[in-house]
């Protein structure tokens, strides 16, 4: 999957990605990763991971025989205000460690595995500790956090993905507002929802996507190319196929061309157009 993604920032139809510093690969790949975006500039950031994955601490009241939980348990204990708030702390911090360790810097950006970090209880903890970290760096070299809400006028007129994106809105909803008021800039517009299935085809995901208003609009996506590792770390698999498929294709960049838009950093976004793509 990480040859996939590598390939997508070379060829400047990714302009962020996500690293699970959790897992064996980040070691195998940081060094070629920061060779690659010498080149070809791009963000790279902590994809935080609290579901579904060993963690890098005991994780004590939110693991169970070392793995994380599924993300339908960890929303229904967020909900209840029945998380290990030190457990999550102590494994948002070792993710941020193991993340410089490799990278030698601060992340560009911090989304959550998931959209694991914008739920109650956890958004707190991950404003609180970037601001601890990072607080004295200059705004413009702050790590800044993905949005997963957006107005609800906006949400509702989705041609794709609209259940789950009023669904994400509201279990994120005051994230962007905490993350604002502790000095982190945000994503106005969160894009490229849908259910994972074949039909819609992924170009008119993406294409209805590139739609609507915003002026730092992050479309997210999951392109990957199936492997043995990835079977083994992650049951989304054929739509991961799909979206490479397309993003690598002429299509794509026809799509991108009659939008007017074009794949950017965040921090070209707000002043001129592009798309965060993620």
């Amino acid at each position: 999957m990480s040859e996939a993604i590598e390939g997508l920032i070379e060829q400047r139809r990714l302009s962020a990605t996500g690293a699970m510093t959790g897992l064996a690969g980040w070691k195998r790949r940081a060094g070629g990763l920061r060779a690659l975006v010498r080149a070809q500039p791009a963000d790279i950031g902590l994809h935080f991971t609290l579901t579904g994955q060993r963690p890098l601490t005991p994780a004590r009241g939110l693991a169970r025989d070392g793995q994380l939980p599924a993300i339908g348990t960890l929303i229904l204990r967020a909900l209840a205000g029945a998380l290990p708030r030190a457990a999550i702390r102590d494994e948002l911090r070792a993710q941020l460690d193991a993340f410089e360790d490799g990278w030698g810097a601060p992340p560009d950006f911090l989304d959550g595995h998931q959209h694991a970090h914008a739920l109650p209880g956890i958004r707190a903890i991950v404003v609180e500790e970037l601001a601890a970290r990072y607080s004295r760096l200059p705004p413009g070299h702050r790590p800044w956090l993905r949005n997963c809400a957006e107005p609800a006028a906006w949400a509702r007129r989705r041609p794709i993905g609209r259940r789950k994106a009023m669904m994400i809105g509201a279990l994120a909803t005051g994230a962007a507002g905490a993350a604002l008021r502790a000095g982190f800039a945000v994503n106005d517009s969160f894009r490229g929802l849908y259910d994972f299935t074949p039909d819609p085809p992924y170009r008119e995901v993406f294409r209805a996507a590139l739609a609507g208003p915003g002026e730092r609009i992050l479309v997210h996506c999951h392109p990957g190319r199936v492997d043995a590792e990835l079977r083994r770390l992650d049951p989304l698999l054929e739509p991961r196929e799909r979206e490479l498929a397309y993003l690598e294709s002429e299509a794509c960049g026809e799509d991108l061309a009659a939008a007017g838009l074009r794949p950017a950093r965040f921090g070209e976004t707000g002043t001129a157009p592009g798309p965060g793509a993620g």
